[in-house]
């Protein structure tokens, strides 16, 4: 069976019959078109694939399949609103991936312990919840390929955090870390044995290059988040005209955190507590600025950085830092803060939250790391926990 196809001229319309039809039709054309006749066969008479082409095909579907199948897979694990942890020996996620995601929350666990104590599980889970969309890692030093399977089970701390959704538990490598940056020269001569605030130093070094890296959050690991931090590219005040750096946040690559980098190195003295940290960001921001007091609870911007106001972040100074573990007649509502920095480098008498205690630090964990208040502190008394919540 033939079919005839009419193709008009471009300014005119196509119209199609079949040979069937074509008998006793009057054609009566008002305007020009060309005739065009295409015949092919019926497609009813089309022959028949052999059996082996037949295969071929359905062998290509298949592949085709899988191939699509494969990468909607890896789309799915990469997803910034999707994230799943797996022990490490048995998933496929660096923390190149993860980090590159952007918008990571970072913590750092600079000791060699393996578990996690309950301030530091309040603080990751504190900040898994507010930011549920970006994801939270915390970095610990002690922690290797080979052991990560095993920590899931054998500590307490570790489970939890692990069984969070967008919480992510990488070893510490810091050669690794401090590729491509000023630290590395530094990293590579100085003795840690040597150094009277190792661990303290090696943290302020680790934070600044991951987040010139890959950019986000830093928060030490005695910060309980409360609310989101609306800006990108902030420092926190701890008081007027002076920086912490236990919280900040910049996109990666940001010239600041460079700078801090390149000041660390040429400014280093391991001997005095800060020097590489708080008092860093105090005298970089003071390069670019004339810092002055705060009034209210307003904030400061000094060329596109926010300097937060102290209330952000450290309502409670850091003299009366005890107060965090003492019973309040009316607990403060916090309504200025994002966070709240629970001073637990001047915890020198081990204070800790006690289960039935009404201490604002229990209120705190009851209402912003829930899990960790239950696991580890309610049933902490079935547990081999960790005495003293040794972090910074």
């Amino acid at each position: 069976m033939l079919q005839t196809v009419w193709v008009s001229s471009p300014r005119s319309w196509a119209w199609q019959e079949s040979s069937s039809h074509r008998q006793g039709r009057r054609r009566c054309w008002k305007c020009r078109f060309v005739r065009t006749v295409i015949q092919h066969p019926c497609r009813r008479h089309a022959p028949k694939r052999s059996r082996k082409e037949r295969m071929l095909r359905k062998i290509q579907i298949c592949l085709c399949f899988c191939f699509v199948s494969g990468i909607l897979y890896e789309i799915s694990l990469l997803s910034s609103s999707v994230f799943s942890y797996l022990p490490m020996a048995q998933h496929y996620l660096t923390p190149e991936q993860v980090l590159n995601l952007g918008r990571s929350i970072i913590f750092l666990e600079t000791t060699e312990r393996l578990e996690p104590p309950p301030l530091v599980s309040c603080s990751v889970e504190s900040a898994a919840r507010i930011y549920q969309d970006r994801p939270i890692i915390l970095f610990m030093r002690g922690l290797t390929n080979e052991t990560a399977l095993d920590m899931n089970t054998s500590y307490a701390g570790f489970s939890l955090l692990s069984s969070m959704k967008n919480v992510f538990i990488f070893p510490l490598q810091m050669e690794t870390v401090f590729q491509e940056t000023p630290l590395l020269q530094w990293y590579n001569q100085v003795v840690p044995e040597q150094e009277k605030n190792w661990v303290h130093v090696s943290s302020d070094a680790s934070r600044l290059a991951l987040i010139w890296k890959y950019g986000g959050i830093y928060m030490d690991t005695d910060v309980i988040s409360i609310r989101p931090i609306p800006q990108e590219s902030f420092l926190a005040a701890q008081k007027s005209r002076f920086s912490s750096n236990g919280i900040f946040g910049f996109p990666a690559r940001h010239k600041f955190i460079w700078d801090c980098m390149e000041n660390f190195v040429l400014k280093y003295n391991g001997n005095i507590w800060g020097n590489q940290g708080p008092f860093l960001m105090t005298r970089m921001l003071k390069t670019l600025c004339n810092l002055t007091d705060f009034q209210g609870t307003e904030d400061h911007s000094c060329q596109n950085i926010s300097f937060l106001n102290p209330q952000r972040f450290y309502p409670i100074p850091y003299p009366a830092w005890s107060r965090y573990y003492q019973v309040w007649d009316e607990s403060p509502s916090f309504n200025h803060s994002y966070a709240l920095h629970l001073w637990n480098f001047m915890n020198r008498n081990r204070k800790a939250v006690v289960a039935g205690s009404n201490t604002l630090a229990e209120k705190l964990y009851k209402t912003y790391c829930p899990t960790t208040y239950e696991d580890l502190i309610q049933n902490a008394k079935h547990r081999d926990l960790p005495g003293p919540e040794d972090v910074e």
